[in-house]
């Protein structure tokens, strides 16, 4: 179980990244590619993108394991591929020993190419920025319009969210199992890690490649600085459209999404909702688990019936984006 600890001083700091980051987003994509989760919506994009993976990224592959739970030096918190690159190499010669047996023994890899990186081996650090580059130039860089669109997406929805009711809904809406307990945000998914903020507050970014439960780490501000709480977006890059969305509740939902959302005006099975749309079952119910964490939709059994219908945040959500 994840658990974040607030003060009152870390509730009044909470505030959302201004943009996604390319490396951060690199290092969730190649982790996204390595999970199993919501077929629905990544299988295709998984099986493309390993088709079109230069073998030369395995470096940085030694280094991401599918939970997310990274080296944060491969993870800057730079703003350009270029900056990154310096902010990965400079971070080189801080490694500790520590570090080097944990990334060790998660690798799938040969154990000599990470001492290697410890060791400041040159070579293995050409190899490293060899393989961030080539990762960058198949996974990010040929989407970046829509991985900007899917961040703005979010983070214009949990502007409205946290606006109409506040900063704990805006937080538990991050995941379907995050909840409150008190002042402390819950999310009850392994592995446990518990952190308390101390008055630092938190720094909300969205990643549109991330699939599991929210990362927590020390943000980019130093060791005073705020944590980042980095989650899933509303809208994950598969379901990004290569073009400009029809309407605002597209660009925010993605066209699927908001399909099924306006379709929820009535109460609909999951059933009539894979008819009325022609998607498979998994693809509903992967839609209206995230509409149902956003508080977009409920969901109740009537027998062997899995009813779902538009909440009263998602009339407002429909009204406006229409």
């Amino acid at each position: 179980m994840l658990r974040v600890h607030f003060t009152a001083e870390d509730l009044l700091n909470v505030r959302f990244a201004s943009e996604p980051l390319p490396l951060v987003e690199l290092a969730m994509a190649l982790v996204a590619w390595q999970r199993t989760d919501e077929p629905a919506v990544f299988g295709r994009w998984r099986g493309r993108l390993g088709q079109e993976l230069p073998g030369r990224v395995r470096p940085l592959l030694d280094l991401l394991r599918p939970d997310g739970d990274n080296p944060e030096f491969v993870e800057p918190y730079a703003r350009t591929l270029e900056e990154g690159l310096v902010a990965v190499r400079d971070a080189g010669a801080l490694l500790t020993a520590d570090e080097l047996g944990r990334a060790v023994a998660r690798a799938p890899g040969a154990a000599s190419r990470l001492r290697a990186l410890w060791g400041q081996d040159r070579e293995a650090w050409d190899r490293l920025g060899g393989a961030i580059r080539a990762g960058h130039e198949v996974a990010v860089a040929p989407h970046w319009t829509r991985i900007r669109q899917s961040f703005r997406a979010d983070v214009a929805w949990r502007t409205r969210l946290l606006a109409a009711h506040g900063i704990k809904a805006c937080l538990a809406s991050t995941h379907p199992h995050a909840a409150w307990s008190g002042t402390v945000l819950e999310v009850d998914r392994p592995p446990h890690y518990e952190v308390r903020l101390g008055g630092r507050g938190l720094l909300l970014m969205p990643s549109s490649f991330w699939t599991g439960r929210p990362l927590i780490a020390r943000g980019p501000d130093g060791p005073d600085g705020a944590y980042l709480l980095l989650y899933p977006a509303l809208t994950p890059l598969p379901l990004v459209g290569p073009g400009p969305a029809q309407g605002a509740l597209d660009a925010l939902l993605g066209r699927t999404r908001a399909a099924v959302l306006q379709l929820l005006v009535h109460q609909r099975t999951t059933s009539e909702l894979a008819r009325d749309l022609d998607i498979s079952l998994p693809s509903v119910s992967e839609h209206t688990r995230t509409l149902r964490a956003a508080g977009l939709i409920t969901t109740e059994r009537d027998g062997k019936a899995v009813l779902h219908s538009v909440t009263g945040l998602g009339v407002d959500l429909l009204h406006s984006g229409g």
